[in-house]
């Protein structure tokens, strides 16, 4: 477990996000990646965000900290990753994608890196910024996020080997395939809740005879 979680991992995702086609190529050709790191980024991001809609000044921000549960974000943000490796997965073995699960997952994993360090930079920027400032703290969100999508579009495309216009339509049926997933999963949940009204109410029924 100490492996996976060395200095060398560590460094090697933040190498990532300056030589971003160079780093996915290694991670998928030679296994330099982490899954754990991976996985402990999308906390960091998910923990960053609630912090940001926490304690960003009221110039920038008019959520009320009463609304904001850090771990049910936690919970939605790990859900949407594994949902999104899940269905990306999928819909790349039917196209002839080369990247495995854990490729997708540590690429993803590794994209949260400009988010995690740009909502944190703006939260404390925002502390500082006066009315009519308000813009350079949006552009410091919008860089982290920018980058971090484009980090997941190069790192999707270079564990795959595809091209840039079948990685965007390799993205949007995953999104799609997110979908029927979600669909799915409430349909089965709604049955099972059906199934289990029906076998109370004959339970309660035998009680009620007896």
């Amino acid at each position: 477990m100490s492996g996976l979680f060395s200095a060398e991992k560590w460094k090697y995702a933040f190498y990532t996000v300056s030589h971003p086609m160079d780093a996915y190529y290694e991670i998928r050709h030679r296994g330099r990646g982490s899954v754990p790191i991976a996985v402990v980024l999308v906390i960091l991001f998910s923990f960053s965000f609630s912090a940001n809609r926490l304690l960003a000044s009221f110039v920038v921000n008019d959520t009320d900290p009463r609304t904001v549960n850090s771990l049910t974000e936690l919970g939605a943000v790990l859900l949407l990753y594994l949902l999104f490796c899940v269905s990306n997965w999928s819909i790349t073995c039917l196209m002839e994608g080369e990247g495995r699960m854990k490729d997708i997952a540590t690429a993803i994993g590794y994209a949260m890196t400009p988010m995690i360090v740009c909502f944190n930079l703006a939260t404390l920027l925002s502390l500082f910024v006066a009315e009519g400032e308000q813009a350079f703290y949006w552009m410091v969100l919008a860089i982290g996020i920018a980058y971090g999508l484009i980090m997941m579009l190069m790192g999707i495309m270079t564990v795959q080997n595809f091209t840039l216009g079948k990685t965007l339509i390799t993205i949007f049926l995953t999104f799609v395939a997110m979908l029927i997933i979600i669909f799915i999963i409430l349909l089965m949940a709604d049955l099972v809740s059906e199934v289990y009204s029906f076998f109370y109410s004959i339970y309660q029924e035998l009680i009620f005879r007896t």
